[in-house]
């Protein structure tokens, strides 16, 4: 039990140390996280009664889908979050290993609090403030807990690459943060692979729940 104990208080510490290293790189793309949300939140109000007409029938056709067929295919669903994840660190872990890439990686930030925040606006709309909010409960905020975290870690390990880089530029230096960044991404990676778990069977198991009761 004290084992159990003082290896939870390691990886706790190893996690707070980082986050306090880095904390300048974390609350830029948090900063730019919320922005995208901010921006989600503003298109959805900005549109015109024909864009609400056609996100409402989108929506409402998914859940008639979900109501007839009575189930969603895991499979298939566990194959296209994994690979959209995969797609999501690679593209990452990719142009933050570039010198010219962090912007890129604050606009794949952007992009993905934008779509977090219109899919959520989206379903507030569509089925009003209550069912609509406990509808992306049910549908996103588990995987997500996990998704958005890890998403942010990696951009911070790339942004933490360039400025090692910038700073340091001899050989063994890039060598050595390259592969660091290497090996943080793919444990972000297995992370995330957690949550495409909890994606596909959980959070499906929810949102059938909360369809039947709609």
């Amino acid at each position: 039990m004290g084992i159990h104990k003082r290896k939870h208080g390691n990886v706790t510490s190893l996690i707070f140390s980082h986050i306090m290293n880095n904390l300048k790189a974390y609350l830029s793309v948090i900063l730019v996280f919320f922005i995208g949300i901010v921006l989600g939140v503003i298109v959805i109000n900005n549109s015109n009664s024909e864009q609400i007409l056609q996100i409402n029938d989108y929506i409402n056709n998914f859940i008639s889908d979900l109501r007839e067929y009575g189930s969603i295919d895991k499979s298939t669903l566990l194959a296209e979050t994994f690979f959209n994840n995969l797609y999501l660190i690679l593209a990452l872990w990719f142009v933050g290993s570039t010198v010219i890439g962090i912007p890129i990686v604050y606009g794949i930030i952007a992009y993905k609090g934008f779509c977090l925040s219109y899919t959520i606006s989206s379903s507030i709309i569509t089925l009003g403030t209550w069912n609509g909010t406990i509808f992306s409960l049910a549908s996103m905020f588990l995987q997500n807990i996990i998704y958005i975290p890890c998403m942010l870690a990696l951009a911070v390990s790339g942004i933490r690459l360039y400025k090692s880089i910038i700073k340091d530029k001899r050989r063994e230096n890039i060598k050595f943060e390259i592969i660091r960044h290497i090996m943080f991404s793919a444990l972000i990676g297995a992370i995330m692979l957690l949550g495409t778990l909890v994606e596909t069977y959980i959070s499906t198991n929810l949102i059938m729940s909360f369809v039947k009761i709609l």
